[in-house]
């Protein structure tokens, strides 16, 4: 089974990583030399000269020059393994086997944009670890292997990257020796059941003290490293928050935004109902005791 690697994250990374390691046939890998967008972005370049593999940089996944020399490469299957991009139908319909993308969610649920921030930030105790074979559509073909996780209250983005990384390795020893025997399933996804969370805005990100403490600490672990962080505007300066913990105090007379407590480089404020303290963060000059955030 030749298989065509396309990817430019961490993900892609680990799962390409997989495959050299399993014995796959891999006849190339399209990625990026760089890229802004992906704040886990990966450079598979040193992997691919390592193992041998030949590989195409490219911007365009779906330009007429990068359709060309997959087509020379003649692939089985093609695995899209972390690009922010749609495919589209061209090379959809390329490769026999058609085009394996991956989704960490619970598909039908959850389809599109941001799936571990999301369900970090909404406070989701579930979701699962999804391969299915690519559609036009956003995240909405068959499903080839899916795995639920729990997601834990100490949880946060880096966590939860790598629990999906562990999750998904261990399914393609799975789906692997199924994919090349041409003995698997393919499972028709309920699209009544769907729903498509959107792309973020940078306003999704700003934490406003009139949210519940437990809702700052979702937006807090949902977005810190690898990702962007949530962040206050302080003094005209965006001050991103790493780490908050919920604190249960009972002040019911104290408006939302004041500064009770600094200790040790922690800052103790307000929420709409309990306080949060603020463990890690990138304040130059931190706040005074009474100061309103």
């Amino acid at each position: 089974m030749k298989i065509l690697f396309i990817g430019t994250v961490l993900f892609s990374f680990k799962t390409l990583e997989k495959l050299i390691y399993m014995h796959s046939n891999i006849v190339g890998v399209c990625t990026k030399q760089q890229s802004n967008f992906n704040s886990d972005f990966k450079n598979l370049v040193p992997i691919c000269k390592t193992s041998n593999i030949p590989f195409k940089l490219t911007e365009d996944i779906n330009s007429e020059d990068t359709i060309e020399w997959i087509k020379q490469l003649k692939p089985d299957i093609i695995f899209c393994f972390g690009w922010s991009s749609l495919i589209k139908k061209e090379l959809l319909d390329l490769a026999p086997m058609g085009v394996v993308g991956y989704h960490p969610a619970f598909l039908p649920q959850n389809r599109g944009r941001h799936p571990l921030i999301w369900a970090l930030v909404l406070g989701l105790k579930k979701s699962a670890s999804t391969f299915f074979f690519m559609e036009e559509g956003a995240d909405d073909g068959d499903i080839l292997s899916q795995v639920k996780f729990d997601i834990l209250y100490d949880d946060d983005a880096q966590i939860l990257y790598n629990k999906v990384i562990d999750v998904a390795l261990k399914q393609m020893e799975e789906f692997i020796p199924q994919l090349e025997s041409g003995i698997y399933q393919r499972i028709k996804q309920n699209h009544e059941l769907a729903n498509t969370w959107r792309k973020r805005s940078r306003l999704d990100g700003l934490i406003d003290f009139r949210m519940s403490s437990i809702a700052i600490y979702n937006l807090v672990r949902g977005l810190t490293k690898p990702y962007i962080g949530a962040n206050i505007l302080y003094n005209n300066k965006d001050v991103i928050f790493w780490k908050v913990e919920v604190i249960d105090v009972d002040l019911p007379n104290i408006e939302y935004g004041k500064v009770l407590e600094i200790e040790n480089n922690t800052i103790l404020i307000k929420t709409f109902d309990t306080a949060i303290r603020v463990l890690e963060h990138t304040f130059d000059v931190l706040p005074e005791v009474g100061e309103y955030l």
